[in-house]
């Protein structure tokens, strides 16, 4: 389908304003400005740092592609959320999958995890960005606790892989980490991005139409089977968009829109801390995804999938990596969106 011209300087410069008006306010309330702590920068830098710089690619997923669809809603999940993506009907959506790092020539088989950030356009004007891991817990709860991960993972220059004992000291001094490596050993990573269900990690605040609030996580969860990735997957660097690629030729791929509904006491400030599997869970649609393209040219190339970007009817919650993720994002966006914008022809290949 032909595409009208756009003026993507234009368009990168107006998203990178209302990107920095809302992070700038995150990032004062999270004392994320005060001098003696963390702060978005310093985690995007070391991010750099690990695996080198990559002028134009995000500076975590950075390998990755767009996914285009609409996600049909059921009007189940109006009853928590007066969002108006959970009225009856369909929404467009665009979407991104891809794995955690910073290296855009990563192998697909490097990590256990994967990710599904999309966007909901919204009838009224309003979006819904999400970023979804394929794990249901987080690593770690806070942002210091984060920046030290990534400290610790920094790569042997001998070896170029993580020195397993400053990893194995980092985890033994944060226990908070045990959730996550347990779930991550019990569950290997599935064969395609198309049967991995996805999790919203951390908690967020829903009003429906009658004032009540309740705190929430959501999930995507696949109609394409599980099944363990291959031995044959595991050697080629390319084989999840190769799959999405051959799956989507077959037809559309569906997953359904899961909202977990916290009770009282739950924890909404720990990302690491998963709920009772007795929580009430409530099935309010399905995503339907129909195309995938390479992100040097698809539409998902410019979205900024900030976790903070939400449609009335939700809201943040007080887990602190909330505000650390707006902040850390809208840094890599700045810095990508400027070295495109200083690439010549060239350096066409180069790609955010």
């Amino acid at each position: 389908m032909s595409r009208a011209p756009i003026c993507v300087p234009c368009r990168l410069a107006a998203i990178a304003a209302v990107v920095a008006c809302a992070t700038s306010a995150f990032a004062w309330t999270a004392g994320w400005l005060t001098p003696t702590r963390v702060n978005a920068p310093h985690i995007v830098d070391t991010f750099e740092t690990n695996y080198g710089p990559h002028p134009g690619y995000r500076r975590n997923h950075a390998k990755g592609l767009c996914v285009e669809g609409w996600f049909e809603s059921n009007g189940n999940g109006a009853s928590v959320s007066s969002a108006t993506v959970f009225a009856p009907g369909r929404t467009p959506v665009i979407g991104r999958f891809a794995i955690p790092g910073s290296n855009p020539s990563a192998p697909d088989a490097s990590t256990p995890v994967r990710s599904m950030a999309l966007l909901f356009q919204l009838q009224d004007g309003e979006q819904w960005r999400t970023g979804m891991n394929s794990t249901p817990v987080f690593a770690v709860h806070t942002p210091g606790q984060f920046f030290r991960q990534l400290a610790a993972a920094r790569p042997d220059p001998a070896t170029g892989k993580p020195d397993p004992a400053r990893l194995d000291a980092f985890y033994r001094a944060n226990p908070e980490t045990l959730p996550f490596r347990q779930w991550v050993k019990a569950h290997p990573p599935a064969s395609s991005f198309a049967n991995t269900a996805f999790y919203s990690i951390n908690a967020f605040i829903a009003t429906n139409a009658s004032g009540e609030q309740h705190a929430v996580r959501w999930q995507t969860v696949p109609e394409t089977p599980y099944a363990p990735q291959t031995a044959a997957q595991k050697s080629d660097p390319d084989f999840l968009a190769d799959d999405l690629e051959a799956q989507l030729a077959q037809g559309p791929l569906r997953w359904h829109l899961v909202i977990t509904v916290a009770q009282p006491g739950d924890p909404t400030n720990d990302a690491t801390l998963a709920w009772p599997a007795e929580r009430t869970q409530i099935d309010a649609g399905t995503l339907v995804l129909q195309s995938a393209s390479p992100q040097r040219e698809g539409v998902c190339r410019d979205v900024n999938f900030d976790p903070t970007v939400l449609p009335a009817g939700l809201k943040p919650s007080d887990d602190p990596l909330l505000a650390a993720r707006s902040a850390a994002y809208a840094v890599s966006f700045n810095r990508r969106t400027r070295e495109v914008a200083a690439l010549t022809p060239s350096h066409g290949d180069t790609q955010p």
